[in-house]
Formats: structure tokens, sequence, C-alpha cells
């Protein structure tokens, strides 16, 4: 018998997984304030800054998140967030003592690994504290969590850096730091103390909020490494070895990377003639930017295969329960869909007011930057309960039609706002279009989670921030990057072309509303079927 009671300990919970977010989104987001110091300091350009801040964190992000999700769904979920919160403190704060570009790579390299368990474990750990009819109020709450994050790297790293260069003017900096290298150290020191507290969190009966007993898993830690090692391209054929892979299976792993292989050198072909550019130095090496682009997608598409096709050697039930599961899969493919959409818009926005509109950096970054925080967390906090009311009022589907709404209203109401003579008609219609744009995270994200046994929550985060990541973080700033250059500069053209997206995002969504109550309703079966449950 399932319980409906929220406990203080569930809101403490809450609110220390809220807080992770945040200092994941700080500690991640917190190199795009510093960048020109950076480059001026360090000698470096636009094109390494690229690295830094995409290719680097966004490979390592999804590709460890998939071992820690794993390790979530096994072990204590309290002390993967917390071990995971100290591990990329410490690799911030090893940006302060960067002299060059290899440095500062090990220590984004390191911020994504860490920050690679913060949605899987968190979003585990919660949905064992809070029953099904306020997860929406819960993932509206991580949302916003993420906006705070994203607002307060902007201000705690503009802030530090320029008080720091100001006081130190003259020189005498303590151990000769500049302002930027102070703001990495400033910013990695709340996380330690976020990692006692999450230490010392209670840890909830797994699967006990939706009463289904979940056993405990001997071996957590060797199924995550193991996990690892089987989504690693190239050590992925040893895993196939050691579980016996059939022909069939050998031939579709070989197909698929045969196939990868030939559309991503495509993609390179296709791109460099859209818009040719410059090569990329790093290291000495000469390198096409659009190589590296489509090599880390084309890694991406083959971990996400080697993932699911592992699944179905070692984790029959996780297998049916997801990709046996239509609308789970539907689902995913919207987010990720969706996340191209918000990355490309988010990446471009500051650059595009500042261009058109003849606004300095200054007054984009704090104007902007306090309406994005701002509306970032209003959204998702309407969002939320308003997702539990639709749920409740329409089971099942309530939480498709609100993401429908959402979702295929946001494109119209971007072409208004981005059609905005004046700076303040601008702002006032992106306040609104920011509403309707975070209004789809709370439903799709509790109803996703919700398509899985509690057991699986961790692997289901991980897979589909790997999938979100690779394609969100990986093609939407790239796309609208892309564009631009091909038609001269101009944004408005390149932003509001990724919305062309939001057609495929709406039929799948029409396709989830017809499938999701049958799928919610054959959950137990597939377990049942796999051998989960008795």
């Amino acid at each position: 018998m399932t319980t409906r009671r929220v406990s203080g300990t569930a809101w403490y919970a809450l609110a220390l997984v809220a807080l992770s977010n945040a200092m994941s989104l700080l500690d991640r987001n917190i190199l795009a304030i510093l960048a020109p110091r950076i480059k001026a300091d360090l000698q470096i350009g636009d094109a390494e800054m690229g690295l830094l801040y995409g290719t680097v964190f966004a490979l390592f992000y999804a590709l460890f998140s998939l071992p820690l999700g794993r390790l979530s769904d096994g072990w204590l979920r309290n002390r993967v967030l917390s071990i995971s919160i100290a591990f990329w403190s410490v690799a911030s704060g090893l940006a302060a003592f960067a002299g060059g570009f290899a440095l500062l790579a090990i220590s984004r390299l390191g911020v994504g690994i860490g920050e690679g368990a913060t949605q899987p474990a968190g979003t585990s750990l919660l949905f064992d504290y809070f029953p099904k009819h306020r997860r929406g109020l819960v993932m509206g709450t991580i949302a916003a969590s993420i906006a705070v994050g994203l607002g307060m790297s902007n201000v705690l790293g503009g802030v530090a850096a320029q008080w720091w260069d100001t006081r130190y003017a003259a020189g005498g900096a303590p151990l000769g730091f500049s302002g930027w290298q102070f703001a990495f150290l400033l910013a990695s020191l709340p996380g330690f103390l976020l990692s006692a507290l999450l230490w010392t969190l209670k840890e909830p009966k797994r699967g006990a909020m939706d009463g289904i007993e979940t056993k405990p898993d001997p071996a957590p830690f060797r199924a995550s490494f193991a996990l690892l090692g089987s989504v690693t391209p190239g050590s992925h054929f040893l895993s196939l070895a050691a579980r016996g892979a059939t022909a069939a299976q050998w031939r579709a792993n070989l197909a698929c990377l045969a196939l990868t292989v030939v559309g991503m050198a495509l993609m390179v072909h296709l791109t460099s003639s859209f818009s040719p550019r410059p090569p990329l130095v790093v290291a000495g090496l000469s390198i096409n930017p659009h190589l590296l682009q489509w090599g880390v997608i084309g890694f991406g598409i083959l971990v996400i295969f080697n993932l699911l096709q592992g699944l179905s050697l070692s984790d029959r039930p996780t297998f049916r329960l997801t990709v046996g599961s239509p609308s789970l899969m539907i689902a995913m493919a919207v987010g990720a869909l969706q996340t191209v959409i918000n990355y490309g818009i988010m990446g471009f926005t500051p650059t595009f007011i500042m261009k058109t509109y003849g606004t300095s950096p200054a007054e984009t970054g704090v104007v902007f930057g306090t309406l994005s925080l701002v509306i970032g967390v209003a959204g998702p906090m309407m969002a939320g309960p308003l997702s539990d009311w639709f749920d409740k009022s329409l089971p099942a589907t309530g939480r498709v039609y609100l993401t429908l709404f959402a979702l295929g209203v946001s494109p119209l109401v971007g072409i208004w706002t981005y059609h905005a003579q004046e700076l303040s008609s601008f702002y006032t219609r992106f306040a609104l279009y920011s509403v309707i744009l975070t209004c789809w995270i709370p439903p799709l994200y509790a109803l996703m989670y919700g398509l899985v046994l509690p057991r699986m929550r961790g692997i289901t985060a991980s897979t589909y921030l790997i999938i979100s990541t690779i394609f969100g973080l990986g093609i939407g700033p790239y796309l609208v990057g892309l564009v631009s250059d091909a038609t001269g500069g101009n944004l408005r053209t390149a932003i509001l072309s990724v919305n062309w997206v939001a057609i495929p995002i709406v039929l799948l969504l029409l396709v989830l509303a017809m499938r999701v109550r049958r799928d919610e309703g054959l959950m137990l079966e597939r377990a049942r079927s796999a051998g989960e449950l008795v």
C-alpha cells in the first residue's frame, strides 16, 4: 500500500537536492562570465573556450552519468551525491591554479564527471521521498534551482572577479591569483558544506512510496564499472564477448558503428560546405571544428546504442521497461529535441540583444541574467503544481497535454518575441516566452520517471541525460551558430530557425497522448514478464 504523507525529512531532502542542482549549474556555467578574463590572461581563443564550455564538458558529463546512474540504483544515493559534489568541487577549484589550457581542460573534465550524478541520484532519491501526486512540484523545484544556479554563476563570477582585480590592481594578490582564479576558488567552496550535509541525510527505503518492494543490489559498484566498460566505444567489444552476445547482436553493433562513421563523415562534409570554418589548433594539432563537433556526436550515438544493447544482455527487466516502453522512448525524444531548441536559443540570445538593440555587455548581463533567473524560478514553480493538478484531473494524459500546450505554442511566441522593435518590448515578450518554455519540464520529467520501477530511475535519468546532453548541448548552439555564419551573422534568422524542431515534437506528443495510459498500465506486467516482480 502506498503512502501519501510527505515528511519533514522529505522537504529537507528536496532542499539539499535542489541546492545540488543549483551548485552544479553554478560551477558549470561560471566559465562563461569569466571567459574574457581567461582568454586575455592565458592567451587562448574562442575556439579553445568553446571546447572547454561545450565539447569537453558535455562528453564526460554524459558518459559518466551512466555508471553513476547505475550506482544510484543500487547504492546509497545520498552518498553518491555527497561524493560526487565533493569531487566536482575539487575539480572546479583546480581551475584557480590553471596556467594554461591543459589544466583548465582537466578541471572541466572533472566537473563534468562529478556532475553526472546530480540528476540520476537526486531524482531517484526524491521519488522515494514524495508520492506521485507531489512529483510535479518536486520537478518544478529542481527546474527552478537550475535557473538559480545559472543566474548566480553570472553574479558570483562577475562580482567576485571584478572585486578581486580592483582590490589588487596594484599587485600583491595572494598566490598571484587573478580575479577569475579567485572566482573559481570561491565558487567551489559551498560544495564541500553541501557534500557534508548530504552525507548525513537519511536514505529512504527504495520503492516504499510506490508500494513496490525493491531487492537489495548485491554488487552496485561492480555493476557500475561494468556499465562504463560496456558503453565506452572500444572496450564495449570486450563486454559483448564476456556477456555471450549472439551473432545477430555483433552484426547489429558493427552495423551501428559503420553507419555512425559514415553518417558523421557525411555531416562533416555537408556542414563544412555550408559554413566553412578556420581550423582549430589544440596542442599543436590543426583540427577541422566540424570534425570535432560530429566526432563527439558520433561518440555519443555509439554510447547510447551500446547502453541499450548492453541492457538487453545484462538487465532484461530494465530493458523491457525502458526500450520496451514506447511512451518512455517518445518522452525522451521529446525532451532531447526541446533541449536542442532551449540550448540554441539561450546560447545566442545575449549576443542577439547586444547586436540588435545596442546594449553593453554589462547591461545585458544584469537585465537578461536577472530576468532569466526570475522567470526560470517562477515558471517551473507554477508548472509543477499545475502538472500535478492536470495529472489528477486527467490521469496519465494530463501531463502530456500540458507539455503539448507549452511546446506547441512556444515557437509562435518565439517568432513574436524576436521581432520586437524595441528593447523594452523584447524583454516583455521574452518574459512570456520564458514562462511557456519552462512549463514542459515538470510534467514531462514526472511522467518519464513514473514509467519505470524505483530501482530503475537512476539509469533512466542517466539514459535521458546522455541523449539530451549529446543532442541538446551538442547540436543546439552549433546549429544556430552554423545558420548565423551562413547568413552573414543574421542571429534573428538563426535563432528562429531552430524552432522548426517543434514540428516533430508536436507530432511525437500527439502519439504519446494516445499511448501513455496503456504503457503506464503495462509497466508492472512488463516487469513481471521479465522476472523482476512476482
